[in-house]
């Protein structure tokens, strides 16, 4: 029998992944301090702002979904028949 081992089945693998996300979000965090804004509204001027919308706006998104899911969430025998049953086969 082939031994089905996937590079991500390792948790040092994905422990690498998740640091390098990491890395990634603090640079580009920092890399606001590298451009010049022009801004509509003065909020938009202080540091890490579009990190930080970012962040809450993605949080929201996941809540509202969580509560929502609740709401359209249906039986697992929802699209069957009713008169249809395992001993029909």
């Amino acid at each position: 029998m082939k031994d089905d081992h996937r590079w991500l089945d390792e948790p040092r693998n994905v422990d690498r992944i998740v640091h390098g996300l990491y890395i990634l979000c603090a640079l580009v965090f920092l890399a606001d301090l590298l451009y010049t804004k022009h801004p509509f509204f003065d909020v938009e001027n202080v540091f890490g702002f579009y990190a930080a919308f970012g962040f809450v706006g993605s949080v929201t998104l996941v809540l509202v979904a969580k509560q929502l899911r609740r709401v359209l969430m249906r039986r697992e025998d929802f699209y069957e028949s009713p008169e249809r049953t395992d001993d029909d086969d």
